[in-house]
């Protein structure tokens, strides 16, 4: 998909990743709706704020109402508490789900139409690594991205026959507020991540790898999982 003259939709453009991307996207000769639920904090110049929650319908309909000349869609806002499955909060672990998995449903489903009203174009959801690696201590994040990977492949095939390329970024630690506390040599500049994105989106590619942490996780799917847990212990 050709990015000069695209009318680009960005969730979460208020900050990090979605800044950069909305940004770029200006820079590449896009129209861009910057989206957040608090629209008045975006600073961007060049953009159109719009409003939008993404777990909350009224407010996605409402979006896709005013940005109906949208051709590409990107799903960036995302939330991460640190909770766990088992013993976490389940309030957290439901707000996790309804904004990583249930906003970019939303979202799909309601620019899907609209951007093949206008002649096809793209979708891309921002994932992680941790779609596909699974860590205990953030298992509620990691499940809401692996339920929104497999969106990104239903949402693929469902939507290729009328004209709309879907597709997903992973990465492990960006330079953001939600990485604020990982070590800098261990983060991709997010500006970085939101150049491979967009050049991805450009190509037509299903799939975007931004860093060699996460490159390392995909080729490695196929092996066994680490065995962390060996059975009951014995009662005799």
């Amino acid at each position: 998909m050709e990015l000069k003259n695209a009318v680009a939709v960005v969730t979460g453009a208020n900050r990090g990743l979605g800044r950069h991307l909305a940004a770029q996207l200006v820079e590449r000769g896009a129209k861009v709706y910057a989206a957040a639920r608090r629209p008045e904090l975006i600073d961007l110049p060049g953009v159109t704020r719009l409003r939008l929650d993404v777990t909350d319908h009224t407010s996605v309909r409402e979006a896709a109402r005013i940005a109906s000349d949208a051709t590409l869609l990107v799903n960036n806002a995302g939330v991460a508490t640190g909770a766990t499955l088992v013993g976490g909060d389940l309030d957290e672990v439901r707000r996790e789900m309804e904004t990583n998995f249930f906003g970019p449903l939303f979202t799909t489903r309601a620019f899907a139409p609209v951007i093949e009203g206008n002649g096809g174009g793209a979708v891309l959801n921002v994932l992680s690594v941790l779609s596909w690696t699974h860590p205990g201590g953030a298992g509620s994040y990691a499940a809401s991205k692996a339920a929104a990977w497999a969106l990104t492949g239903a949402a693929r095939d469902e939507l290729a026959p009328r004209g709309i390329a879907v597709s997903a970024l992973h990465v492990g630690y960006m330079d953001t507020d939600m990485a604020a506390a990982v070590p800098a040599d261990r983060k991709t500049a997010a500006a970085d991540v939101a150049a491979l994105a967009l050049d991805g989106i450009e190509a037509g590619l299903p799939e975007i790898l931004a860093d060699e942490v996460t490159r390392q996780v995909k080729r490695n799917l196929a092996a066994a999982p680490s065995p962390s847990w060996a059975g009951p212990r014995s009662t005799a």
